[in-house]
């Protein structure tokens, strides 16, 4: 028989594993196919349509995250792509928004779970706060927080006067996108491991039970709190949904519910620290600011509807 401590160790090194398999993959292969589409589509094409224009591009990018299957952190190499593509700051930031809370399987369980109203309200207000904040912060001028380096495509070959004093020659363009997005998996590799590394100790080691003792209805400060649990919290969008309905039925109250969800699904720890390789600690701080007022804002605004 396991102990207590044993089964949390036991769901950390579980979670810790299959995240890292799977984030890898997930990287490598939204990395490849992104490549794909910047051979076949030029970055004029990509800059025309996320140009922001008269709202067209923010609405665009907003849509595109929604029809998007990716989690909070395979946002990263597609935005990386975007970036690239020198495709407008703010309907970038729309997207990094949108896509992780707004894709197709998060939508659909929510409709399951908690019924078409309360899915109709979580996709006004993620895609609302998302365009919002996507324009508000290129006005403000944000754009400056991007690393310089975020911009640079990966070389063409990593081997130069070390092989054997000669330059290699890739055969062609398919193996040319595989060592740029080889390249750009290295050098989000460190952030990656620590990332998963700290959310699975968290998800191995926070009760639910825990969870639901401090947002419950009674708790005056339940949604800021649930809203704050939900970044660390990184869940999957397959796992938001049944936990958070397990956590209602437990005595968390449903407005708290609804930031735990915005919290969990739109950032997380491995999120953020990917992000250092793209972003300057300032438009870091802008992003949580940006999930954390949607998270409390949305949880209040529901409870007070509902």
């Amino acid at each position: 028989m396991f102990t207590v401590t044993q089964e949390m160790v036991m769901d950390t090194l579980n979670m810790f594993a299959f995240l890292a398999a799977e984030l890898t993959v997930l990287f490598l292969l939204i990395s490849y196919l992104v490549g794909v589409l910047q051979e076949y589509i030029p970055p004029e094409k990509i800059q025309s349509i996320l140009s922001g224009k008269n709202g067209r591009g923010y609405i665009v990018a907003g849509l595109l995250g929604a029809i998007t299957p990716f989690c909070s952190c395979s946002t990263i190499p597609f935005l990386k792509g975007l970036l690239r593509a020198k495709a407008g700051f703010g309907t970038m930031m729309v997207f990094l928004f949108a896509s992780p809370l707004l894709n197709p399987i998060i939508i659909g369980l929510f409709a399951v779970t908690f019924g078409l109203k309360v899915t109709l309200f979580y996709f006004a207000i993620a895609m609302g706060v998302s365009v919002i904040a996507g324009y508000t912060l290129e006005k403000l001028g944000f754009e400056k927080y991007v690393k310089e380096t975020a911009y640079m495509a990966a070389p063409s070959s990593s081997c130069g006067s070390s092989c054997g004093g000669k330059q290699k020659v890739l055969p062609n363009k398919w193996m040319k996108i595989w060592v740029t997005t080889w390249t750009d998996f290295k050098k989000v590799l460190p952030y990656l491991i620590g990332g998963i590394a700290l959310g699975s100790m968290i998800y191995g080691f926070m009760p639910t039970e825990f969870v639901a003792s401090i947002a419950s209805e009674s708790n005056p400060f339940a949604i800021p709190v649930a809203a704050v649990i939900g970044i660390p919290l990184y869940i999957r969008a397959e796992a938001v949904i049944p936990l958070s309905a397990a956590l209602a039925a437990k005595g968390m109250s449903l407005g708290a519910v609804m930031a735990l969800i915005i919290g969990s699904a739109g950032a997380s720890l491995t999120e953020v620290i990917l992000l250092k390789s793209i972003f300057k600690n300032q438009m870091i701080a802008a992003f949580l600011v940006v999930i954390l007022g949607m998270a409390v804002g949305a949880g209040y605004l529901y409870q007070f509807i509902f």
